[in-house]
């Protein structure tokens, strides 16, 4: 099989033996350099649209199914809102989350209000926020005579449009569907960790990851059980008149090893104060009244106290790619509207605006950034007119394709299967959705055998009659017809 990977391949790289086992499986398979085996989705009634093609100038597609069929992207959205984001601000733009004041500070003592002002940093955590306070202690803080404000003024609050996201305002069982705000830390999530107790039968040790301070109740009905019985916890975040609530239930093993679970929280800015507040009282800075939250942006007069900057725009697409984070990839999106109060549905004209300056796209319909809303519509075409844009875009092109997984190297355990010649000649972006209906959506770039470049797109949508449509079922037809395209060209 083909290996190399994104090295350039001629005869002379290969060898007589690597083009001799090329030979043996031309002549062992039938090889269609097509999307026949993708396409056999249709006849279970999955609408697909698919396209693949060379980077080659003016180059036809080397194959198509209805191309130009509008169909939901899922977080293939996010690869939209990569390329736009690197357009926009750059590969090394930093976010920056500030402390200001309009009060003075005299003797060690603030004497007003202190502000945290949320910079939309995606990828804001804990750890930020103790340099930040650290940074503060520095110039002599000890006391604030006011409140901790946290200030959210460029987003809002933003408006919940999807079914997960209004449903998680009162109960969740996961992390992706946390709310948004500019002024958001750790994702917009509670974070526990769950030990074992000593002893079998007694209750598992529970506690905050950013200390036990903070405004949630941990409700435990985690049991522990006996050396090697296996652990299963479920857990989930219910928020009512006294706040949140975060309910962990189920076993774990007295010999097993601690582990932290994550959901969404009812307020991100609400767990922004807690955690700064928390941290503020660890650096020995007392705050009289408490905290309160605000969308009303800071007075004129405020000056920094403190300041913090996020990872480079490069590396938070690390993490909103790869690990297709939602709430990092939507308020990243908020951040390319002019704020105040920025809703979702402007991020995603932003997005068809970009897309609008690309030559040919063709129609685009985007609610969101991540890919989380159901209405995102695009097709197949579109997207490859939006990879091949930024493959030209040579200060941004290294950036953009970094984001990208490697079946044969990504986080994604469910993408390391087919040949060796899709796992080290492709790079992807994958979409989920489940509900109201299945998408099962994979874009990217590949290298020929030859060492050309080449972009795929491959949509699949189901309805409300089609089947449970799991990843095997797109993945197993797409490696193939991948793997065929590559050799043959």
């Amino acid at each position: 099989m083909l290996r190399g990977g994104w090295q350039r391949f001629s005869s002379s790289d290969w060898g007589w033996r690597s083009a001799v086992g090329v030979l043996s499986f031309l002549i062992s398979c039938p090889l269609w350099a097509d999307f026949s085996r993708v396409g056999q989705l249709q006849d279970k009634g999955f609408a697909v649209s698919a396209e693949a093609r060379l980077l080659n100038a003016d180059a036809a597609p080397l194959a198509s199914i209805e191309p130009m069929s509008q169909l939901s992207p899922a977080s293939v959205t996010k690869a939209y809102l990569a390329a736009a984001a690197l357009e926009r601000f750059g590969p090394q733009h930093r976010f920056t989350s500030q402390l200001v004041s309009s009060g003075r500070v005299q003797d060690g003592v603030l004497r007003g209000d202190l502000i945290f002002e949320g910079g939309g940093d995606p990828g804001l955590t804990t750890e930020d926020i103790w340099r930040l306070v650290q940074r503060l202690q520095q110039t002599g803080v000890r006391q604030v005579e006011g409140a901790l404000v946290v200030n959210q003024w460029r987003f809002g609050p933003v408006d919940c449009i999807t079914t997960d996201r209004c449903d998680a305002l009162t109960r969740v069982a996961n992390a992706y569907s946390a709310p948004l705000s500019s002024a958001g830390v750790n994702f917009g999530s509670w974070c526990a960790n769950v030990a074992p107790a000593s002893v079998p039968g007694n209750p598992a040790r529970i506690s905050l990851c950013d200390g036990q301070s903070l405004g949630t109740t941990i409700d435990n009905r985690v049991v522990t059980k006996p050396d090697n019985s296996g652990t299963e916890i479920s857990a989930e975040r219910i928020t009512n008149a006294d706040g949140d609530i975060f309910r962990l239930s189920g076993q774990i093993s007295t010999n097993a090893r601690a582990r932290d679970v994550y959901r969404g929280a009812g307020d991100a800015a609400e767990v922004t104060a807690e955690v700064v507040l928390g941290m503020l009282r660890q650096a020995g800075i007392s705050v009289r009244d408490g905290w309160r939250i605000t969308s009303i942006r800071p007075p004129s007069d405020a000056q920094r106290l403190a300041a913090v900057d996020s990872k480079p725009l490069q590396e938070l697409l690390l993490r909103i790619m790869n690990y297709s984070n939602n709430y990092m990839a939507d308020v990243l999106a908020l951040n390319l509207v002019e704020p105040p109060q920025v809703q979702l549905r402007e991020a995603g004209l932003a997005l068809e605006r970009y897309a609008e300056s690309l030559p040919g796209h063709g129609p685009l319909t985007l609610y969101s950034g991540s890919g989380l809303t159901t209405e995102n519509r695009t097709s197949a075409h579109g997207i490859n007119v939006m990879l091949t844009e930024m493959f030209h875009e040579s200060a941004l092109f290294p950036s953009f394709i970094a984001a990208f997984q490697s079946p044969a190297n990504g986080v994604m355990r469910f993408i390391r299967r087919g040949s060796d010649t899709f796992q080290h000649n492709v790079m992807l972006k994958t979409g989920t959705l489940n509900q109201p209906f299945a998408v099962r959506a994979a874009a990217g770039y590949f290298r020929t055998a030859q060492g050309r470049w080449g972009v795929f797109s491959v949509l699949v949508n189901g309805n409300a009659s089609t089947p449970y449509l799991n990843w095997s079922q797109v993945l197993d037809p797409l490696t193939k017809d991948l793997e065929a395209m590559i050799l043959a060209n």
